[in-house]
């Protein structure tokens, strides 16, 4: 595939083989695009895994199943025609999801490892959040437990040679409740180990406390440990005195059921006024680049916690782990993060770094002050694109929210799925994978943000599977559970698609055509402009310019066909010359013809439902 970066000398030549003036003006706008930094014209591809999911051929799905009846994948799996398969989607950046340790309802005693309560595990493969040892991994990931590390740095070793970077996740404002290291290196302190339990707060703490007071778990009348199975740990009660305040920052001793209460609040030098126990950073750190963040805090003396969390960090960049993405990073100080990020830069000044940000109000401290290279773009882009595939808005309105990023759209990563979110395919969402077609498209092509696919997204997953714990629609997280569209593309370790439908196959094969579009420098590091158009509330159009080249883009989000006419402004107009052609590089929308029309630019055709276009000219085309 597939260039995701380009050097000024490949874009000079993309773009003088796309047209054929050389005139100055002309010559002196492909010099300023050139000047753009490496972040600026860099368009990652990542796909989500959940690790445990991804290999598991055991297609029985009982709910609440143990890994013996509904089975479990292993790091393994992700054989030399999986990582293929992997690439072919376009991918620069695997996020392999539950790699660390967490904690889960399994006995591997005999490894040394401490046997979690199920009172306190959400399921019983146990939520990939809840950390329990953040220097070790899954067991359950591993053919052989005692040798699970040297099995994860395998896989590390094999998707390099894929030529595919590796991140893991870092839950940086709560651990599991029976956090206790087995795995750390000699000298590292367990977190809360040097706590003084007998106060709320006191700065250098890990956690919160509620003195005087020891933990109750929760109860519902509508939730059943384990779904009601026997086990012998599962007796609603859980040893911790005094209690600590829950991961979401329930402060109460019994935490309601809808809290996180498997997991428990780290302490920052948040007081519990809101108020600060450690320097903040100055404004004019906003433009400043990480070796300057990172000097900063070198004669700070700091809370206990940021260095955990920076040796942490550090010892899985020493593993070949080559980034993070960051689970609520919004409950964590930005502070934090630009003493964090930088020290990681300085390791590795190529580390990938992908936040979980919900607040648009904070996006651009997390990435100036925080230092952070990716956020989600949630509220605003993916839940517009979820309201128009929904038929609940008009598809230009994704311009509106895409305006709202536009200082920072190129750090803002779009998606359609991941394992927070619903299936495309599942009732509550769209209840067809057809209708994330047009999505995927406007979603990858519209801006230089980077992508995310969700494993099994592209061959239609619904997420319909009653795992156990939580409701379908999203694939299980917490339990055990066979992924039967995505088993249909695995093909029984095969990973050939040997299974799948006439229509899952094709579907896969459009979302392969949709990412290899970015190997055009357009689509990678080109300006947007709405274009107009008049004949459907349903389709979008814009088009990605840089330097000489212009590709046109127009997606149908209805599920009949729609026929509408483009009017140029007058700057698009000198893009294209009237009587030229365009010619679709995705779908079969050819030799449409560039008109003028009252002295107006304009072309016109139909895309048929839930179609997309791709348009350039013949110059474009010969590329």
């Amino acid at each position: 595939m597939k260039i995701i970066k380009y050097s000024p000398l490949f874009l000079a030549s993309s773009i003088y083989l796309t047209g054929c003036s050389d005139s100055e003006t002309q010559a002196n706008q492909v010099n300023e695009q050139l000047t753009k930094s490496a972040d600026e014209i860099s368009k990652p591809v990542v796909y989500q895994v959940f690790t445990r999911l991804f290999g598991n051929t055991q297609t029985v799905n009982v709910p609440w199943g143990t890994k013996e009846q509904n089975g479990v994948g292993k790091f393994a799996d992700f054989n030399d025609a999986a990582l293929q398969g992997i690439k072919d989607l376009g991918t620069t950046h695997v996020w392999y999801t539950g790699v660390l340790h967490h904690a889960l309802v399994g006995d591997y005693s005999q490894y040394g490892i401490k046997q979690d309560d199920p009172d306190v595990v959400k399921g019983r493969a146990g939520s990939p959040y809840a950390i329990k040892d953040y220097y070790d991994v899954n067991p359950d990931l591993a053919v052989n437990p005692e040798r699970r590390l040297v099995e994860f740095s395998a896989l590390i070793e094999r998707t390099h040679q894929h030529g595919m970077k590796v991140v893991i996740d870092i839950v940086p404002n709560h651990v599991a409740r029976n956090y206790h290291s087995i795995a750390r290196p000699a000298g590292v302190k367990d977190f809360g180990e040097q706590d003084d339990t007998s106060k709320e707060y006191a700065r250098d703490n890990n956690f919160y406390y509620v003195p005087g007071q020891s933990f109750q778990v929760p109860s519902s009348d509508q939730y059943q440990v384990l779904g009601g199975d026997a086990n012998p740990l599962a007796d609603g009660l859980f040893n911790e005195s005094p209690a600590k305040w829950t991961g979401n920052g329930a402060r109460a001793a019994k935490p309601d059921i809808n809290d996180w209460y498997e997991t428990v609040k780290v302490n920052y030098g948040v007081k519990p006024d809101g108020s600060y126990d450690f320097p903040t950073l100055p404004a004019s750190f906003a433009t400043k680049d990480a070796r300057a963040h990172y000097e900063f805090w070198q004669d700070k003396n700091l809370p206990n916690s940021w260095y955990k969390f920076r040796d942490i960090a550090l010892f899985w960049l020493d593993k070949g782990v080559d980034g993070f993405r960051y689970d609520m990073a919004e409950m964590v100080p930005v502070e934090f993060w630009s003493f964090l990020n930088s020290a990681i830069k300085m390791q590795n000044p190529n580390a990938f770094l992908l936040a979980e940000v919900y607040n648009p109000k904070m996006y651009r401290g997390y990435i100036h002050q925080g230092k952070m290279d990716y956020l989600y773009d949630k509220v605003g882009f993916y839940d517009t694109l979820k309201a128009i595939m929904q038929n609940k808005q008009a598809a230009s309105t994704i311009f509106d929210a895409q305006q709202q990023v536009a200082d920072i759209e190129q750090h803002m990563l779009h998606f359609l799925e991941n394992h927070d979110e619903q299936r495309i395919a599942s009732p509550d969402f769209a209840g067809d994978a057809a209708l994330g077609k047009p999505a995927m498209v406007v979603s990858h092509l519209i801006s230089r943000s980077p992508s995310l696919l969700y494993f099994g997204q592209d061959v239609g997953e619904d997420g319909s599977e009653n795992a156990g714990f939580g409701s379908p629609t999203r694939t299980s997280i917490f339990d055990y559970i066979g992924v039967p569209a995505h088993q249909a593309w695995m093909n029984n370790g095969k990973f050939d698609g040997g299974q799948l439908t006439a229509e899952q196959a094709q579907l896969r094969q459009y979302y392969i055509s949709i990412m290899a579009l970015n190997d055009l420098p357009a689509i990678v590091a080109g300006d947007m402009a709405q274009l107009m158009n008049t004949g459907s509330d349903s389709v979008v159009g814009f088009v990605r310019t840089l330097g000489q080249q212009s590709l046109w883009v127009l997606s149908n989000f209805s599920q009949q066909a729609q026929t509408v006419t483009i009017t140029l402004t007058p700057n698009q107009a000198t893009m294209l010359k009237p009587n030229s052609t365009l010619y679709d590089l995705l779908e079969s929308h050819n030799g449409i013809l560039v008109s003028d029309e009252k002295q107006n630019t304009t072309f016109t055709l139909t895309l048929d439902a839930l179609s997309s276009a791709v348009l350039t000219n013949k110059a474009d085309h010969e590329l």
